[in-house]
């Protein structure tokens, strides 16, 4: 099994919800329904798991009465081994967005008590689906369980989930978090050895079925193949949820984002999708992309300043990939060897380093944001809010100088900023040079 962080993030919930449900969101195919049903499993006496996809005659037992009592009485009548252990069963509800009745239901559940309650979902974000009568009406009628839901968003593997997924062991992971919390270098060797590992990682990427092809085979084709398959799948449930006059338009814009990251653009471009294409046509067509978890959007700043929320410009922004290994895939298998080996050229690889380090931004638990001045084309890859400051970071897919990135540094409101390069540590009064497999750590 995957060493996965959000594991611990279920033990503490278990330990510390009171009234209060799980519902854990991301994308497809990230290993949610595999992670909780090992969680389940190991951790509580009774355990069941319903799949509102495989099984939608499952629908049925939240279709009437939504108290506690009414539940188990039709959950024991349909699952003889069910029984209810108060404080040791946990209810597995998953992809329930095919099940809006059930979702409700974590309210009284909670409330009741007497067993925990995790749902999960691929597409809970979406606003706008392709149902069915029947799932439409249910969910104008479904209420949401404010305030007796906890909300988890899993996402791939991050560098440090892949590293467990090779075999190293967290005492190997300290001394890199020890070099990074000292800013002292490490020993060239070591540092050469997680460059060309963190390499590796842009070509497998962390979705867990190409992770573990990977790792059994030791072939970037193997991975290859399954990543072709996470791709088409995605289109497919483009075809299969995307609201009918939106599916060709996201279609298209979701098979763009590598030729955006192949070239040096400044933001999002709708011409990049089409000739001529503008917001009004493809402006829905990305939110789905972001609510959907196949895209990571990162906006620009009108002003570095804290609440970045709040000066972020709605029609100016980046987008990016959500799986690194995905979008270089999507570039082509020819790539991924000159990736592997340092040998890609051109603005593609820059895009890649951005796009990556984003992701691990992203998975520590920021939402980054960019700038790009309008008198000055000069602009910053992300600025991220820490330690109650905005701290500036620039990625370089090699080590060479970055003349905007020293002079935001020289503003008295910037106390730091992180430079993710082809190199080692290193600090030069307020700039922090950091090897891209840092990233992990910010």
């Amino acid at each position: 099994m995957l060493k996965r962080k959000i594991y611990t993030e279920l033990l503490h919930w278990k330990s510390h919800h009171e009234k209060e449900g799980l519902l854990v969101k991301g994308a497809r195919q990230i290993g949610k329904t595999f992670i909780i049903d090992e969680f389940g499993k190991r951790n509580y006496t009774s355990y069941l798991y319903l799949n509102f996809v495989t099984n939608p005659e499952y629908r049925d037992i939240f279709a009437s009465s939504l108290e506690a009592k009414d539940i188990f009485e039709k959950l024991s009548i349909r699952f003889q081994n069910f029984r209810v252990i108060p404080g040791d069963t946990l209810l597995f509800l998953d992809e329930i967005q095919n099940c809006p009745f059930a979702r409700s239901a974590i309210k009284p559940l909670a409330i009741n008590g007497q067993v925990d309650v995790i749902a999960s979902g691929s597409l809970l974000g979406l606003t706008f689906l392709d149902d069915t009568k029947e799932l439409k009406k249910e969910r104008q009628e479904a209420s949401i369980p404010v305030g007796y839901e906890r909300h988890v968003t899993m996402r791939p593997l991050d560098f440090e989930e892949y590293l467990w997924a090779l075999g190293y062991r967290d005492e190997t992971i300290d001394i890199l978090r020890s070099s990074y919390d000292s800013l002292t270098p490490l020993p060239p060797s070591s540092n050469d050895r997680m460059h060309k590992l963190f390499r590796e990682y842009l070509a497998v990427g962390g979705m867990p079925e190409a992770v573990n092809k990977f790792i059994s085979q030791n072939s970037f084709s193997a991975a290859f193949e399954i990543q072709q398959k996470i791709i088409a799948s995605n289109l497919d449930d483009i075809v299969k949820y995307a609201p009918s006059a939106d599916k060709p338009k996201i279609r298209a814009c979701y098979l763009s984002l590598p030729e955006h990251l192949a070239r040096e653009n400044k933001k999002f471009k709708y011409a990049t999708v089409e000739h001529g294409g503008t917001a009004r046509k493809f402006g829905s067509s990305v939110d789905w992309l972001r609510e959907s978890s196949l895209a990571l959007k990162c906006h620009n700043l009108e002003t570095p300043e804290i609440p970045t929320r709040v000066y972020r410009t709605p029609d100016c922004f980046k987008l990016y990939v959500s799986d690194v290994g995905i979008l270089t895939a999507m570039m082509g298998f020819e790539a991924k060897q000159p990736l592997v080996d340092d040998k890609l050229k051109g603005f593609a690889k820059g895009g890649i380093y951005e796009n990556v380090i984003m992701t691990q931004l992203v998975a520590r638990g920021y939402s980054p944001s960019y700038y790009l001045p309008q008198a000055n084309q000069s602009e910053i890859d992300f600025f991220i809010e820490k330690d109650g400051a905005v701290v500036p970071v620039e990625v370089k897919a090699g080590n060479n100088a970055s003349a905007s990135f020293d002079r935001m540094l020289k503003r008295d409101d910037i106390k730091i900023g992180y430079k993710f390069v082809n190199g080692n540590v290193g600090r030069a009064g307020k700039k922090v040079t950091l090897p891209h497999y840092m990233s992990m750590f910010v």
